[in-house]
């Protein structure tokens, strides 16, 4: 069995499958990384412990989804042609997932999904996250759904409903391996008795405007509810860093902080 991912939110979310997959002697399991992500995704390996046996390191500075989609074909081609997987196993709705299962749908190698079945049925939104979960849903073999709704969704499009598994997200699996009761961070100290807001905010489809709109509802709640603090662990894209420091720059209610550790960030929530 081959996973591939490449992205901190796919890391998060397979790493406890990895453990899992890593408890069996009939498994061998093989990891491979795009490296879509660089250094958000290594945080998130030694968190689990999760050494890759493959990185095509792909990420390189104002990348697109025509230069991910085309590095990833090509170079994950000779991967899967020297490890003739059984099975690969892609999560959710990336770019490296939906090329990756694209990639085993070329090669006749059976495709998981892990995260199958979510749907807004608006292909534009998120962008092109919709696109990508509905088309890797066509050329699966095994479906991992989240919740009855996806597999409903799964069903409704016609998949084979013996080869749909009702999982449940594999993010709560993974916060079982990092949350602490006895947690403690600077920054909760900073925050202190005061409501806590936890921002993320990073999607591609938020870029522009939607993410400037965003940022100002965020910094008008502030302004108006002296209670609240602001946390903002900022996504290294610089275009949201430039959103973020023209219209929260200067509001000494919020913190933004660099990425943190995925056992922070759990913790956090």
């Amino acid at each position: 069995i081959i996973s591939i991912f490449g992205t901190r939110p796919e890391a998060i979310k397979m790493g406890p499958v990895i453990k899992e997959l890593e408890k069996y002697d009939i498994v061998e399991s093989v990891i491979c990384l795009t490296g879509q992500h660089r250094e958000m995704l290594q945080q998130v390996l030694e968190a689990f412990h999760i050494t890759p046996d493959y990185n095509l390191d792909i990420m390189k500075e104002k990348q697109d989804l025509f230069s991910i989609t085309i590095d990833i074909l090509e170079r994950l081609k000779s991967v899967l042609e020297k490890e003739c997987p059984d099975i690969i196993l892609v999560h959710g709705d990336t770019t490296t997932s939906f090329v990756a299962g694209l990639a085993g749908f070329y090669m006749k190698i059976p495709v998981g999904h892990v995260e199958a079945g979510l749907r807004t049925y608006n292909v534009c939104s998120p962008y092109p996250e919709e696109f990508n979960r509905q088309a890797i849903d066509i050329f699966s073999d095994f479906y991992f759904a989240p919740t009855q709704e996806a597999k409903r969704n799964l069903i409704q499009e016609g998949k084979i409903e013996k080869n749909i598994y009702v999982t449940g997200n594999t993010v709560i699996d993974a916060m079982q391996h990092t949350v602490r009761a006895n947690y403690n961070h600077p920054e909760l100290e900073w925050v202190g008795d005061d409501k806590l807001i936890f921002i993320t905010a990073h999607r591609r489809e938020n870029l522009g405007q939607p993410m400037h709109n965003m940022f100002r509802a965020i910094r008008r709640v502030l302004d108006e509810h002296q209670d609240c603090k602001a946390v903002y662990p900022i996504h290294m894209n610089p275009i949201v860093r430039k959103a973020a420091d023209e219209e929260l720059g200067g509001c000494d209610r919020i913190h933004i902080i660099e990425p943190i550790e995925v056992f922070d960030c759990h913790n956090f929530e």
